[in-house]
């Protein structure tokens, strides 16, 4: 319920060109909260726009759960 709050929030603070119920910040884009709501993060905590690919480039566990909210890209840049 959490990530839909947030992408209506963006959507409903957003311009809307195409008009397709998209802003067109966040066309083609995720929504991604600083700190995952699987380890405890919420709406509050602040959200931001990113690529999908760079939203979904962390380390999972063999069932699907966040291991680790460091991506193999933010630990190179280390």
């Amino acid at each position: 319920m959490e990530r839909q709050k947030a992408r209506r929030k963006i959507d409903a603070n957003g311009k809307d060109a195409n008009g397709n119920g998209k802003a067109d910040k966040r066309e083609g884009k995720d929504i991604s909260h600083r700190k995952a709501l699987s380890k405890g993060g919420s709406n509050k905590n602040g959200v931001t726009i990113q690529s999908k690919s760079k939203n979904r480039s962390f380390k999972r566990s063999s069932s699907g759960k966040l291991v680790s909210e460091t991506s193999k890209r933010e630990r190179k840049k280390k």
